[in-house]
């Protein structure tokens, strides 16, 4: 082995077992680096961490701080009238703006309208008031006007208009009389408080009985008040009439020897008789006038105009004043009749009433004259067509004739 060759050999020995002296030294101090970097990294990596949070500190404070100066300065601007005319000047600002201003003017023309509205329903209500006032002023004008310009019927005219009233239905009932059945003057004035608040019917179905078991005021005074008021009562308020037929029986008996009197100041002071009972007895039984103010009566006069008064005595003084003494007795048979058949109390047949062109009251009732003529009530409550029973007084009287019929015939005479 040359020189050289065991140099080499010793110097790759070396290399491979032992460092060389400055690579040693080399590493060393890298390793005394790398140590002391190991060594510094965790103080470093605080310190870092440190700094990185006082950074972000620091940036949130400043973004804070951005934020905060830059409400301020909207503030300020929205309070500057130049910073506001700025932000006016801006696009974004004037949409706003305008958007502002289209709902401010939309809410304001609505509020007008509802206004507009209720102003217009305010009118309307105030109109109407306006016109129901002004009709109920045109109407209470015109009604004063015609009060004042409308004078009172006078007297004269008045009793004109009841002789023609009394002269149509003279046509019309020619064979009017008293529906009481009855043959002497005790029997009609008897017939007559029965028919207190009943019909005439119900009393004619009940007389026959009693008059053959009391014939005179005698038989009658000495009656058995029970058997008497079971015999009349089927004209109702029995009792009380039973009591007036025994007083006034034996008035007659002591005080007139058994005789009905002839005048209005004697029949009224007997039990149960007043002034109608009193005039039906005169002018039926003695042919003494006198009017007979009964419910129908005062009630069709009242209609006719002839008079306002609703007491029965007021009623008859002022008839009386309108007609003839020698027309009372046969006017107030008339004026009944009429009022029972035709001039009802609730639907008159004004349309069937052979005196409708003298009546005032025309219209009161049915004007058509084919349902008027179904309102018509005839004989006493009978079936239609059923013919009036005359009198046994009244010998050779005529059959009366059937309303709506026989009534026409008899006006066109």
């Amino acid at each position: 082995m040359s020189e050289h060759q065991a140099a080499r050999s010793t110097t790759t020995g070396r290399t491979a077992k032992e460092p060389a002296p400055g690579a040693t030294a080399a590493r060393t101090a890298g390793s005394k680096k790398a140590a002391a970097s190991k060594k510094a990294t965790p103080e470093k990596a605080a310190a870092k961490r440190a700094a990185t949070q006082t950074a972000f500190t620091k940036s949130a404070a400043t973004k804070k701080a951005a934020t905060a100066k830059k409400a301020t300065a909207e503030k300020t601007a929205e309070k500057t009238p130049a910073a506001k005319a700025a932000a006016e000047k801006s696009p974004a600002t004037k949409k706003t703006a305008a958007k502002t201003t289209a709902k401010k003017t939309t809410a304001k023309k609505t509020a007008a309208k509802k206004a507009a509205g209720t102003k217009t329903a305010a009118t309307k209500t105030a109109a109407k008031k306006t016109a129901a006032k002004g009709a109920a002023g045109a109407k209470k004008a015109t009604a004063a006007k015609q009060a004042a310009g409308t004078k009172p019927e006078s007297q004269e005219s008045k009793a004109e208009r009841a002789a023609r009233i009394n002269d149509a239905l003279a046509e019309v009932y020619y064979y009017a009389h008293p529906e009481l059945d009855f043959e002497n003057p005790f029997e009609l004035l008897v017939a007559t408080v029965l028919s207190a608040q009943t019909t005439d019917l119900r009393v004619n179905q009940t007389t026959p009985a009693l008059f053959a078991k009391y014939p005179t005021p005698e038989d009658m005074a000495a009656a058995d008040p029970e058997e008497l008021e079971e015999l009349i009562r089927p004209t109702g308020f029995f009792r009380s009439k039973a009591k007036s037929l025994l007083g006034l029986s034996a008035a007659l008996r002591d005080d007139f020897g058994g005789t009905v009197p002839g005048t209005v100041e004697e029949l009224v002071k007997l039990p149960g008789v007043g002034r109608k009972t009193a005039f039906v007895v005169l002018g039926n039984a003695f042919g003494v006038p006198g009017l007979t103010v009964d419910t129908h009566f005062g009630r069709l006069v009242r209609r006719w105009k002839l008079t306002e008064q609703t007491d029965a005595v007021k009623v008859e003084q002022e008839i009386d004043d309108l007609l003839p003494e020698s027309e009372w007795t046969m006017f107030s048979h008339r004026t009944i009749f009429h009022g029972r058949r035709i001039c009802h109390s609730r639907k008159p047949a004004c349309g069937a009433c052979p005196i409708a062109e003298l009546c005032p009251s025309y219209g009161e009732g049915e004007t058509d004259p084919e349902k008027a003529k179904k309102l018509l009530k005839y004989e006493m409550g009978g079936q239609p067509g059923q013919r009036l029973k005359p009198p046994a007084d009244y010998p050779g009287r005529p059959a009366p004739p059937l309303p709506g019929r026989d009534q026409a015939a008899g006006a066109a005479r």
